[in-house]
């Protein structure tokens, strides 16, 4: 490997060599593009990568039409991060993930995709490696195209209240003003474990709670 590796053109200032990248992570928030979807619990994945940005000082999302997603980068130590949020809209997140992936040559077991679950109470988030859908469209598309081998980071927004509700219309619901309040709290704990997970480039494998 040659000390200077040149960066593929994202679209930001960054420069475009980097020195001594011994590795690259995929961090993907799964969610709906649209103003209508924004602050909803299926969009929770989009508010999560959205903060890990934030937090490790990623360049400014640019809209790269076609790898289908918004693609962020920053360098952590020897680590080049690519953040990503799909603009396929959720039932077809695969075909942005398997086009970034591909671009950046990325391998699913250094991808982790960050995602709401219905399955999970709020206030948990659970993390794993491979695994099924739990019906979650987002999760089965991204499966669908690169494999079950990638990391997930599964942010519970259930119980479905009411029950009869229909789930579909539950995700796509905004957070009750409870729920709400604890934003502030989930985004920190996300963005604590992502942070662990791209400086040891090892995916916790636990439940942690943002509860206060």
């Amino acid at each position: 490997m040659g000390l200077f590796q040149k960066r593929p053109d994202i679209g930001n200032s960054r420069p475009a060599y980097t020195l001594g990248m011994h590795k690259t992570l995929l961090v993907v928030g799964l969610g709906n593009i649209g103003g209508e979807y924004d602050g909803t619990r299926h969009n929770v994945g989009f508010a999560s990568v959205d903060a890990l940005a934030t937090a490790i000082d990623a360049s400014s999302w640019s809209n790269k039409k076609d790898l289908k997603s918004y693609i962020s980068t920053a360098n952590a130590g020897d680590t080049r991060v690519i953040l990503c949020k799909p603009t396929t809209l959720m039932n077809l997140s695969g075909n942005a993930v398997q086009a970034v992936a591909n671009f950046y040559k990325i391998a699913p077991e250094n991808i982790v995709a960050l995602h709401d679950e219905l399955d999970i109470g709020f206030g948990n988030i659970r993390t794993r490696i491979g695994g099924g859908s739990a019906g979650h469209n987002g999760i089965k598309s991204v499966t669908q195209q690169i494999g079950e081998g990638y990391g997930r980071v599964r942010i519970g927004i259930g119980p479905k209240v009411p029950e009869q509700i229909d789930s579909a219309d539950f995700v796509l619901g905004s957070f009750n003003k409870a729920e709400q309040k604890q934003i502030p709290n989930l985004l920190q704990e996300t963005t604590a474990l992502l942070t662990e997970y791209i400086y040891s480039a090892k995916l916790p494998t636990e439940t942690r709670s943002f509860i206060i």
